[in-house]
């Protein structure tokens, strides 16, 4: 059992005492230096046990130069990070892959413009030693910024910008294709698309997937969304104006699908006879719930999360960095339920 001193802390001092080294010994052990034997480690260690030495987090940092937690960055107002099941499992995934190497997450979020100057202040001022950032737009400035400051990054999504950068992606495209070529497989003559916005990469690879199939498709048939329900709702009246004898729709993601089911109940199509919806992400407490159950494309959100925070902590570590790949893109498949 470790001794318990009363009223006060054990010091590094008398950890070095009880192990019978150096105090600059006794730190670089306690701190993760290198260079001392394994007896000599092993009885710092022992030392550190015996009197219940907790190391001093200022200390560690000044010898292993590192911070001990990682930034996540997420570009996106915070309503919809809160509210969007997508943002909470890749939260999950990324959370569990870091508590499990003891690495602290510090979430950062970027409402508007003026935020960037902030995020990039902080992250300059050696917070973190390293970040993961996903659900980023075209023009986002952030790839610059930790380019700049030369901060080991990993994307959620394949980013837009110059430069080789690690990312972790879901096969979009592939997803998209095998689900619209199942509704023409189906019979299935006149389908729709409500796509994400067209100023995320993710987005355009799930138009491009649609694209695939529908190669001389009627542009009337695709409306623009924005991965909500309101926005899916909004382009599925779009589309019943435009085309009234559609007879599916693929959507960008769960939500747009879920809005686009509702605009269809309220003009009273049948779901599937009349109409066939699929949607993209596979959220089960989305695509369950929806009426009728959602038949999507199935991405493996928690585990990219804990891929890309693998793949940045392998980054930080020098010895294994060399071998990593620069991107990781994750299968995707079709998930049968009762909309399609």
């Amino acid at each position: 059992m470790p001794e318990q001193p009363s009223g006060r802390r054990p010091t590094l001092e008398a950890v070095a005492a009880r192990a019978g080294v150096s105090r600059a010994t006794a730190s670089r052990v306690v701190n993760g230096g290198a260079g001392v034997r394994q007896p000599v480690v092993d009885k710092v260690r022992r030392a550190v046990d015996e009197l219940g030495y907790l190391p001093n987090p200022a200390a560690r940092t000044l010898v292993t130069r590192r911070t001990g937690a990682v930034a996540v960055i997420i570009p996106e107002p915070e309503v919809r990070i809160f509210s969007d099941p997508f943002f909470s499992q890749q939260l999950r995934g990324i959370s569990k892959e870091l508590t499990a190497h003891d690495t602290q997450l510090v979430l950062l979020l970027l409402e508007g413009p003026g935020d960037y100057d902030r995020i990039g202040r902080y992250l300059a001022g050696g917070h973190v030693d390293g970040a993961l950032a996903f659900s980023l737009h075209t023009d986002d400035p952030l790839p610059g910024i930790v380019q700049r400051i030369g901060l080991p990054t990993v994307y959620g999504g394949r980013p837009e910008g110059p430069g080789p950068v690690a990312y972790v992606d879901a096969d979009n495209r592939g997803g998209a294709r095998a689900a619209v070529q199942f509704l023409a497989e189906q019979g299935r003559s006149a389908i729709a698309h409500i796509t994400g916005p067209a100023d995320q990469t993710s987005a355009a690879d799930r138009l491009a997937g649609y694209r695939d199939v529908l190669i001389d498709g009627d542009p009337l048939l695709v409306a623009e969304g924005d991965f909500t329900v309101a926005g899916g709702a909004r382009a599925m009246g779009v589309l019943l104006e435009r085309r009234p004898d559609l007879d599916a729709v693929f959507a960008a993601n769960d939500l747009a699908a879920v809005g686009a089911l509702r605009v269809l109940r309220e003009h009273g199509r049948s779901v599937p006879d009349q109409v066939a919806v699929i949607g993209f992400d596979d959220l089960r407490s989305v695509a369950e719930c929806a009426e009728p159950p959602l038949t999507t494309v199935h991405q493996d959100i928690e585990g990219m999360g804990r891929l890309m925070a693998r793949l940045l902590l392998r980054r930080l570590d020098k010895d294994r960095a060399d071998a990593l790949p620069s991107s990781v893109v994750t299968p995707t498949r079709l998930v049968r339920r009762a909309s399609a």
